[in-house]
């Protein structure tokens, strides 16, 4: 009896499975550092970003959403509004992968299995894992790479609106800050320990931050969702 149990209730089971809603796309926009090389303005995209992502509706209010995207973090003094940055004249690029899972909400429902235009706004966060170049300012001008990457921990909190384009398309609009648990993105404190303690320089009681914006197109897939408890 008990086996007949477990039997029906893993055959529920797999077909909650089966027939949830998925969606693959790609992720195109920019990048903008927030640290101690640069400029201090939030949001100002500069480099171009780009790569994947997937999400597990899971219901119409959240999914499950796990994204890869690469592209520069960069930062240039003479950008900034603090004179003593633009005296100092320093600059820096650092080539970036970030690896990011987490949760999306809807504001309101968004199921794509209803007819009619649909759109919602949303919030994202989870937890990113970035990897990046190790270097450091040398002879108060030139950077010097360590030829070393490292990786580091990152929250992200992102606001978006998405909206379905047709039967199977999503487009979406991402705008979205990290707060990284780093403070050498921009080679100001680095933590190798063949670079000299007085090589640091700026504020080593704040971290680095910095910013994705762009726009993501996906394609759903799968079977009307039975949208199990969860």
């Amino acid at each position: 009896m008990k086996q007949t149990k477990l039997l029906v209730l893993s055959l529920l089971f797999s077909q909650c499975v089966l027939s949830q809603i998925y969606e693959v796309g790609l992720y195109s926009g920019a990048s903008n550092f927030i640290g101690d090389v640069g400029s201090t303005n939030y949001i100002a995209p500069k480099e171009i970003v780009f790569g994947g992502i997937l999400k597990w509706n899971r219901s119409p209010r959240h999914s499950f959403r796990l994204s890869i995207i690469k592209g520069k973090l960069t930062g240039d003094d003479t950008t900034s509004d603090d004179p003593r940055r633009i005296n100092r004249a320093y600059s820096f690029s650092n080539d970036i992968t970030e690896i990011s899972a987490g949760m999306e909400y809807t504001f309101w429902e968004f199921n794509l299995h209803e007819s009619g235009f649909h759109h919602t706004p949303y919030l994202h966060t989870g937890i990113s894992f970035l990897r990046s170049e190790q270097f450091y300012f040398q002879n108060n001008a030139n950077t010097s790479s360590l030829n070393a990457k490292q990786w580091n921990f990152a929250i992200p909190m992102t606001i978006g609106y998405k909206a379905a384009i047709s039967r199977q398309l999503i487009l979406a609009f991402d705008l979205g800050i990290r707060y990284s648990f780093s403070d050498d993105l921009d080679g100001s404190n680095s933590n190798n320990d063949d670079v000299d303690i007085a090589y640091q320089f700026g504020n080593t009681n704040s971290n680095d931050w910095y910013t994705f914006t762009g726009f993501t197109l996906t394609y759903t897939f799968g079977r009307k969702p039975c949208y199990c408890n969860f």
